[in-house]
Protein backbone atom coordinates (compact mmCIF):
# COMPACT_ATOMS: atom_id res chain seq x y z
CA UNK A 1 0.00 0.00 0.00
CA UNK A 2 1.38 3.38 -1.03
CA UNK A 3 1.32 6.51 1.06
CA UNK A 4 1.63 10.14 -0.04
CA UNK A 5 3.31 12.76 2.11
CA UNK A 6 3.53 16.47 1.39
CA UNK A 7 6.51 18.69 2.12
CA UNK A 8 7.19 22.35 1.44
CA UNK A 9 10.54 23.21 -0.15
CA UNK A 10 11.92 26.76 -0.12
CA UNK A 11 14.33 28.37 -2.55
CA UNK A 12 13.13 26.80 -5.82
CA UNK A 13 12.82 29.31 -8.67
CA UNK A 14 12.89 27.39 -11.96
CA UNK A 15 12.49 24.09 -13.78
CA UNK A 16 16.08 23.10 -12.98
CA UNK A 17 15.27 23.46 -9.28
CA UNK A 18 12.27 21.17 -9.71
CA UNK A 19 14.39 18.60 -11.57
CA UNK A 20 17.11 18.66 -8.89
CA UNK A 21 14.66 18.15 -6.02
CA UNK A 22 12.80 15.44 -7.95
CA UNK A 23 16.02 13.57 -8.69
CA UNK A 24 17.36 13.63 -5.13
CA UNK A 25 14.06 12.74 -3.43
CA UNK A 26 13.47 9.95 -5.96
CA UNK A 27 16.64 8.25 -4.73
CA UNK A 28 15.19 7.64 -1.25
CA UNK A 29 14.41 3.95 -0.77
CA UNK A 30 10.74 3.19 -1.33
CA UNK A 31 9.89 6.38 -3.24
CA UNK A 32 7.59 5.70 -6.18
CA UNK A 33 6.73 9.20 -7.46
CA UNK A 34 7.69 12.79 -6.73
CA UNK A 35 5.48 15.67 -7.86
CA UNK A 36 6.82 19.20 -7.38
CA UNK A 37 4.67 22.33 -7.69
CA UNK A 38 7.12 25.18 -8.34
CA UNK A 39 4.54 27.91 -7.64
CA UNK A 40 3.71 26.70 -4.13
CA UNK A 41 6.88 24.79 -3.24
CA UNK A 42 4.75 21.75 -2.44
CA UNK A 43 6.41 18.39 -2.97
CA UNK A 44 4.10 15.35 -2.93
CA UNK A 45 6.03 12.12 -2.41
CA UNK A 46 4.33 8.77 -2.91
CA UNK A 47 6.19 5.84 -1.42
CA UNK A 48 5.71 2.24 -0.40
CA UNK A 49 6.26 3.21 3.24
CA UNK A 50 6.13 6.34 5.40
CA UNK A 51 9.30 8.36 4.96
CA UNK A 52 11.37 9.84 7.74
CA UNK A 53 11.41 13.65 7.60
CA UNK A 54 15.19 13.54 8.08
CA UNK A 55 15.65 11.46 4.92
CA UNK A 56 13.59 13.89 2.88
CA UNK A 57 15.35 16.88 4.46
CA UNK A 58 18.77 15.41 3.59
CA UNK A 59 17.72 14.77 -0.02
CA UNK A 60 16.31 18.29 -0.42
CA UNK A 61 19.46 19.80 1.11
CA UNK A 62 21.62 17.68 -1.24
CA UNK A 63 19.71 19.34 -4.10
CA UNK A 64 20.57 22.74 -2.62
CA UNK A 65 17.25 23.69 -1.04
CA UNK A 66 15.53 23.48 2.36
CA UNK A 67 12.31 22.15 3.85
CA UNK A 68 10.10 24.88 5.26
Amino acid sequence: MSTTQNFTVTGMTCGHCVASVTEEVSEIAGVETVEVDLATGNVAVTSSQALEDDAVRAAVEEAGYALA
